[in-house]
């Protein structure tokens, strides 16, 4: 790399980990960044630029880039997606071989990079799991088991798991000839373990939280430093190793994009790392999804707890989602009584309620409807028989037993359609959390209605908007 530099090449490092610094020597940069290596003549020190930016910075918490000839805005372009690197070794990533072609090389590279990253990743999940959880198991006056389930997650779990998927890798590595790998087929295998991953990315901000309520006492900043340089890791606190595996998953779909970039469409990997990137894409997409569920479910709780006359079970024992919302006009039989109530359709059950008359954001339940038991009706304009009334933009919501039927009016065709679409999106979204397996847990279910209460006292209404 000495020699690049002292040639006049550019060559560049993705950052790792946070630089943070404040002294005007030194470089700071946040993971993701990309710094251009100026000199790399010290092996522990670097001196880089970022823009207009120079420093000294950490060569450890770099690593350079994979294909120094890719074009440097595409790269850029790459890094504005999420996701960040691992912790490698400064300069595994460069592979300049003789003999190759071209795009043979490249591919060479990234095989290369894939593997070293994925062996240098199971060291520091390695380095948690014994250097921090084995060392505060034995410290039971420090830490209850409860506590470290918390601040670590299923971390152990993904270790078991990225150890055995680390071992297909390697059967399907090519030492030799490295670009010959065929390792499309390792992520297809294993595209369902990688699941795993969505509860400890849930879990992180908890972690967080609880690590810093241990680190505003000396006796844990001291023990867990002490552990860190028992297992002689890397300078980096605890809470940036414990957001690795998050920075992990995010990383896959951009190490298999630039993998098909480099597979020639007759190369026997080609269809598996394609049919991968797809897999881990929506693996990704999976885990942001359930994030965003969970997320929800705490919002969920605060609406309940700021409805009046709420009877029943917790919308939570049901829902985690919150579909649709609006006011809709409700025809009651047997006097076909209109009534102008706003709907909150959740996954599995649909909340109907009252608008306070003197404050509009005040809501009383009167009463909610099991959508698994519900078939929709689309009903046309003019005499409703059932009802025996003139309906316009209406629709039923018919008990699949036959005894109760509910018939519903939008002010305009679009509102309607709009309900209507929700509806099949609530059937759907049902069916595929059945399929994927999501569920909310009952500790975080009873959890988030704690939330609620504590967040929200009765008497205190907040509305919760669709």
């Amino acid at each position: 790399m000495t020699v690049l530099i002292s040639d006049g090449s550019c060559v560049y490092a993705e950052a790792l980990w946070d630089h943070v610094t404040m002294d005007d020597q030194e470089l700071g940069f946040k993971a993701g960044d990309v710094v251009e290596v100026v000199d790399a003549t010290n092996k522990e020190w670097w001196w880089g630029r970022i823009l207009d930016s120079e420093g000294w910075f950490p060569a450890s918490f770099v690593r350079l880039r994979v294909n120094q000839d890719e074009p440097m805005e595409e790269y850029l372009a790459q890094l504005e997606k999420p996701g960040a690197g691992e912790n490698d070794q400064p300069g595994v990533g460069l592979f300049l071989g003789p003999g190759l072609p071209c795009k043979e090389q490249m591919r060479t590279n990234v095989i290369n990079e894939i593997m070293i990253t994925e062996r240098d990743y199971i060291k520091h999940l390695k380095d948690i799991c014994e250097g921090y959880i084995k060392q505060c198991r034995k410290r039971i006056d420090m830490f209850t088991e409860e506590q470290l389930l918390c601040i670590f997650g299923n971390i152990e779990d993904i270790y078991r798991f990225q150890k055995k998927f680390l071992k297909g890798l390697e059967k399907r590595f090519n030492q030799e000839q490295p670009h010959l790998s065929e390792i499309g087929s390792c992520f297809l295998e294993h595209q369902t373990d990688f699941q795993i991953y969505s509860e400890y990315c849930n879990n992180h901000p908890n972690a967080c939280v609880q690590l810093s309520r241990r680190m505003k006492t000396n006796k844990y900043v001291f023990f867990f430093e002490a552990c860190r340089l028992l297992q002689k890791m890397i300078d980096i606190s605890l809470d940036g190793f414990l957001l690795t595996p998050v920075q992990k998953i995010c990383k896959y779909p951009l190490q298999l994009a630039e993998l098909l970039k480099y597979t020639n469409p007759q190369h026997r990997d080609y269809r598996d790392v394609e049919a991968a990137l797809n897999a881990m894409k929506n693996v990704a997409r999976l885990i942001n999804e359930r994030k965003r569920r969970l997320e929800n479910v705490d919002k969920i709780a605060q609406w309940q707890r700021s409805i009046e006359d709420w009877e029943g079970e917790d919308i939570l024992s049901k829902s985690s989602d919150l579909i649709f919302s609006g006011e809709l006009t409700k025809i009651s039989q047997p006097q076909a009584r209109s009534q102008q109530r706003m709907f909150f359709l959740f996954d599995h059950q649909m909340v109907y309620c009252k608008k306070d008359l003197l404050r509009r954001d005040m809501l009383y339940c009167k009463g909610r409807m099991d959508m698994d038991q519900m078939e929709v009706v689309d009903v046309e304009d003019g005499k409703e028989k059932d009802f025996n009334v003139s309906v316009k933009n209406a629709l039923k919501l018919c008990s699949l037993a036959g005894d109760e039927v509910h018939l519903l009016c939008a002010k305009k065709p679009e509102q309607k359609q709009r309900w209507l679409r929700a509806f099949q999106d609530e059937r759907r979204q049902v069916q595929h959390d059945r399929e994927t397996g999501f569920s909310i847990t009952e500790v975080q279910k009873k959890q988030a209605m704690l939330n609620a209460c504590k967040s929200h006292p009765a008497g205190k209404p907040k509305g919760m908007s669709g």
